[in-house]
């Protein structure tokens, strides 16, 4: 067991160094939400800024996810204050989640100067398409922040790493356009609330889904109903994995 502790505290350290390295305040941090149940959401540390869904990807989540872009898009209302980025970048899906998570709260996190601030300050006007296509020509900073967390790591195999207790398969270093025919076996959404709305954020898809009404007490739980129908297309796979960017605790 104790072997196991020091590795849970180990990824503790990971995650609160990954974190303000992209220029974070130490009031906010990453944590495990270790179940989705009323009495495991509980203990989660508050205030609940983003919640972050890592899942592996499979063929089963191919249809679920367009029948729910298709279902959603039809008579859904965006709010124009949702910071939407659309992935360009291979395997890149975790960086994007931070993102999304970080700029759709910049009025409660307060960046410090780096690359993080600079990149949402630059692209605040942009659409997602643009936004995509210049963290992929402006990307340098945002990566070097990551690899800093571990040098042994590939920059999205730190995401990955940091990010979930599992080890996922190593990934490819190569930042460049996604290839249509190259498998992609974890993927991360983000979840925030705007403007009295649960938001999911995947940059894969063509916009932000609107879950409906929500408000900044209830994110997490409003947002582990739908991390719940995710499970639901693969129950028998335990590689689900929940984070929460929450204030820090003392």
């Amino acid at each position: 067991m104790l072997g196991v502790e020091k590795e849970m505290e180990q990824e503790d350290r990971e995650k609160i160094h990954f974190l303000h390295n992209l220029g974070v305040p130490a009031k906010w941090q990453l944590v495990d939400v270790y179940g989705l149940d009323p009495d495991i959401l509980a203990v989660v540390p508050r205030p609940v800024l983003a919640v972050l869904l890592l899942f592996p990807w499979s063929g089963k989540f191919t249809d679920f996810n367009a029948t729910k872009e298709d279902e959603t898009e039809k008579d859904q209302t965006v709010s124009d204050k949702v910071y939407f980025l659309k992935q360009v970048i291979s395997n890149a899906c975790g960086t994007i989640a931070l993102i999304h998570s970080v700029a759709n709260n910049t009025d409660e996190i307060q960046l410090g100067d780096g690359h993080l601030k600079q990149f949402i300050d630059d692209t605040i006007q942009m659409n997602p398409d643009e936004r995509g296509e210049y963290l992929l020509s402006k990307a340098g900073g945002i990566i070097t922040a990551h690899k800093e967390v571990a040098l042994e790591g590939q920059t999205e195999e730190v995401v990955l790493r940091v990010m979930s207790s599992d080890r996922m398969k190593p990934r490819s270093a190569d930042w460049a356009a996604p290839d249509e025919n190259e498998p992609v076996f974890f993927h991360f959404v983000a979840f925030v609330e705007k403007e009295g709305n649960l938001y999911e954020l995947d940059g894969r898809k063509s916009s932000p889904i609107n879950h409906g009404s929500t408000s900044p007490d209830t994110l997490l739980e409003d947002a582990a109903e739908v991390c719940k129908k995710y499970i639901e297309h693969d129950p028998e796979n335990l590689r689900f994995t929940v984070v929460a960017l929450t204030a820090a605790v003392n």
